[in-house]
């Protein structure tokens, strides 16, 4: 394959998926062939109460490795959606200046849950509501919010995800795509949700699951359609991150855990399919 035919995608991944420890996160990281990180939290606190001293040493840190953040994986919109609008935008602020702290532009957000016999219509302006809110705060502060269709959220489905973008019609408000989340709601990602979502799509997690189960698997290993995916992205000229969140050993509440192994096996796997698809990893 000549050189102007193969695509680029910069590989970043949830590096506290690898270990607790920023360093050993980073170190892994790079070993794999990453240039980015994705910071969800370091020393077992979430990036949305790290403190400026703990921003700025994880910078170092994070320099020192050579490499850079790829986005703020923030908490944001999971939680209940009966809370005040200016409490998710309280904590958005705080995002933005550890977004700005970690020289990063990107931060992902979720659209929140309902309470008990609630349904996804009975809380859809209330969700508008703050969405539209946290993006004109991330309008005005220059930065991009990145749904991530989460199941159990209101965004959850590719209609309500492509509702979301159509009622909030913000640039600051984009997609972080999850085929993963899709398969756990009973989606199959490529054929009923790519071409409706893909105008808004900008940035990719790489995660797969066996639909009869849930349980997450390398990419390529279940029935996310990783490979049609990965394949249109090319075709379409996608040049984003591909973010690795692989879950291989525990997933919880607000986030998951693969550890250094089962992370190197996923990001194998992830780089196998990239390779047959013409896509190069860096």
């Amino acid at each position: 394959m000549s050189k102007a035919s193969t695509t680029v995608w910069p590989l970043s991944g949830f590096g506290d998926e690898i270990d607790p420890d920023p360093a050993v996160q980073a170190a892994v990281l790079l070993a794999l062939g990453a240039s980015h990180i994705e910071v969800r939290s370091a020393w077992g606190t979430n990036v949305s109460e790290l403190e400026p001293e703990q921003l700025a040493r994880l910078k170092e840190i994070i320099d020192a490795k050579g490499l850079k953040v790829s986005a703020v994986a923030s908490p944001i919109g999971k939680v209940d959606v009966s809370l005040p609008v200016e409490h998710e935008l309280e904590r958005l602020r705080r995002i933005i200046s550890a977004a700005k702290a970690l020289d990063t532009r990107y931060i992902r957000i979720f659209s929140f849950y309902r309470g008990e016999g609630r349904s996804a219509e009975d809380i859809r302006d209330d969700v508008m509501v703050r969405l539209g809110a946290l993006a004109a705060l991330a309008a005005e502060s220059g930065v991009v919010l990145l749904h991530e269709n989460e199941k159990g959220i209101f965004g959850d489905t590719p209609e309500r995800v492509l509702d979301i973008m159509q009622t909030v019609d913000s640039p600051a408000l984009r997609i972080a795509w999850d085929n993963a989340n899709f398969v756990q709601v009973g989606v199959k990602p490529y054929t009923e949700g790519y071409a409706m979502l893909r105008p808004y799509l900008e940035y990719f997690q790489v995660k797969d699951a066996v639909a009869a189960t849930g349980e997450v698997v390398p990419a390529g290993e279940g029935d996310g359609e990783l490979d049609a995916t990965i394949a249109a992205l090319k075709a379409d000229g996608f040049a984003g991150f591909a973010s690795l969140e692989p879950h291989l050993a525990s997933a919880h509440e607000l986030g998951g855990f693969s550890g250094p192994v089962a992370f190197g096996t996923a990001a194998r796997a992830f780089a196998a399919l990239a390779a047959k698809n013409g896509v190069e990893l860096s």
